[in-house]
């Protein structure tokens, strides 16, 4: 896994440092929007993200602590992702990225989530986070 440097104070810099890679934020776009949670549910995406990227990606994730990775009660073979405190202060930025690729590349988001955000943004933003709240303490 790459080490991530800082290349600045500018906390735009620094926030492109983590995010700055597409590969990075569908991950984060599938924790939060599609529930998913494993190394194939992820690899399952539309995108198709290659395995040695997903996997340095989850990496890298979890080592800066936007992820906590555990082994799934069910199947020792099976690691579970799920979204720090950290990774859930990200909902709003993957929604209103998701709200301007719906404006300038229909047809973007499903449509049941686009009519929440237009109507009540911010209620649908806080659901988003106490349900991946709720799903972090549960993984506890």
């Amino acid at each position: 896994m790459k080490e991530i440097k800082t290349r600045s104070g500018c906390p735009v810099s620094y926030t492109l440092d983590f995010l700055g890679d597409k590969w990075t934020l569908l991950i984060l776009r599938d924790m939060v929007i599609s529930d998913k949670s494993t190394y194939g549910e992820f690899l399952a995406s539309e995108e198709k993200i290659a395995t040695n990227i997903l996997a340095d990606r989850l990496t890298m994730l979890e080592r800066y602590g936007f992820v906590t990775r555990k082994v799934s009660p069910d199947k020792k073979s099976k690691l579970l992702y799920n979204l720090t405190e950290k990774g859930i202060a990200l909902v709003p930025i993957i929604m209103e990225m998701g709200i301007w690729g719906s404006v300038f590349n229909p047809p973007g988001l499903n449509k049941h989530l686009l009519d929440q955000l237009i109507t009540d943004k911010d209620g649908t933003i806080r659901n988003f986070q106490q349900k991946l709240k709720d799903r972090l303490l549960q993984a506890s």
